[in-house]
């Protein structure tokens, strides 16, 4: 087993195998190349991270909230784009806080009109 435990990233058990073994295997097709030193097989373990995430992903609420995550990915990419959202013109909270406002309220407004129009 290679990797440390509790690090976030995921150990790997890796398995040796007999090169002799593998040279009369009926099933060395696709798995042992011609020539080759040594064999060996390398399995992934999930971290409790990866396996709550996967399983998180699984539910009802993810795949919920996954199908509207387009609307809102739209909507940023057009604030960024095309009214200036994605680099601050000026220093500071209250001028980032003024730039985000003026660029929503410009949205919202095209938004308005096209619906009036």
């Amino acid at each position: 087993r290679q990797g440390k435990k509790n690090t976030g990233r995921n150990q790997v058990d890796t398995y040796y195998f007999d090169i002799e073994k593998c040279k009369r295997c009926p099933f060395r097709e696709g798995c042992y190349k011609e020539g080759a030193k040594s064999k060996t097989y390398s399995v992934s373990l999930k971290s409790t991270e990866h396996s709550d995430q996967a399983e998180f992903q699984e539910s009802e609420y993810f795949k919920e909230k996954s199908r509207e995550r387009y609307k809102i990915e739209a909507k940023n990419s057009e604030l960024k784009h095309r009214h200036g959202y994605d680099v601050a013109t000026s220093s500071g909270l209250i001028g980032m806080e003024l730039q985000g406002s003026m660029a929503i309220f410009t949205v919202n407004l095209k938004r308005i009109l096209k619906l009036l129009g």
